[in-house]
C-alpha cells in the first residue's frame, strides 16, 4: 500500500487518555503538583471529572509521567516552545560580518559601531575585519589601535570571543553579546 506523505505529520505521537497503556501513572495537576502514583483508570477519571485531558508526559520513566491538561494547550506549549528553541539556535549560529579599513573616518566608524550593536541585540556573533592594504600591513600597532577605538565605541555589552589575529587582509576578531 502506497502512503501519501502529504498527511503525514513529523510531531511526535502524544499518547492521552485511553492511550496510556502502562497500569500505573505518576500523575501530576493542572498546576503541576505531584499527585504521586495512581492507575491509569482512576487518572482519567479524574482528568474526565475536571473537563480535561490526561496526557503523557514522559514515557520512558517508570511509572509513565502523566498530566492532567487540555490536549490543545499541550500541543500549542510545545510547538512554541519548539519554535523558541529553533529561534535560538538559529541566531546563535548565524554569523554576520563587517569590514572597516585604516582609512575609515571616525564618523563611519561610529556607524559600523551601531551596526554591530544593531547585531549584538539581535544575539548575533559579529566578525569585525580591519583590512589592511599594501604598506598598512606593516603598521600593527596602529591597527591594534584602530581595534581598540572600534571596541570602545561599541556602546551594547559585548565579549571578545577571538582575540585580533591576523589574516592575509588585515585583522579580524569576533564578538559576541556577553
Amino acid at each position: 500500500m502506497i502512503q501519501n506523505r502529504r498527511f503525514q505529520t513529523n510531531t511526535p505521537h502524544i499518547r492521552k487518555n485511553e492511550q496510556i497503556s502502562a497500569p500505573e501513572v505518576r500523575l501530576l495537576d493542572e498546576k503541576g503538583n505531584n499527585l504521586g502514583i495512581v492507575k491509569t483508570a482512576e487518572a482519567i477519571k479524574k482528568a474526565r471529572e475536571a473537563g480535561l485531558d490526561l496526557i503523557e508526559i514522559s514515557g520512558k520513566a517508570v511509572p509513565p509521567v502523566a498530566r492532567i491538561m487540555d490536549h490543545g494547550k499541550y500541543l500549542y506549549q510545545q510547538e512554541k516552545k519548539d519554535k523558541d528553541a529553533k529561534k535560538k539556535q538559529e541566531t546563535g549560529s548565524v554569523m554576520k560580518g563587517v569590514r572597516i579599513g585604516m582609512q575609515t573616518s571616525e564618523h563611519d566608524t561610529g556607524i559600523k559601531a551601531g551596526l554591530v550593536d544593531k547585531f549584538l541585540k539581535k544575539g548575533y556573533k559579529v566578525r569585525v575585519e580591519l583590512i589592511m592594504k599594501g604598506r598598512e600591513k606593516a603598521l600593527q600597532d596602529m591597527g591594534n589601535k584602530k581595534v581598540e577605538d572600534f571596541l570602545s565605541a561599541l556602546s551594547e555589552e559585548h565579549e571578545v570571543e577571538q582575540g585580533p589575529k591576523k589574516s592575509p587582509r588585515g585583522i579580524y576578531f569576533i564578538i559576541r553579546k556577553r
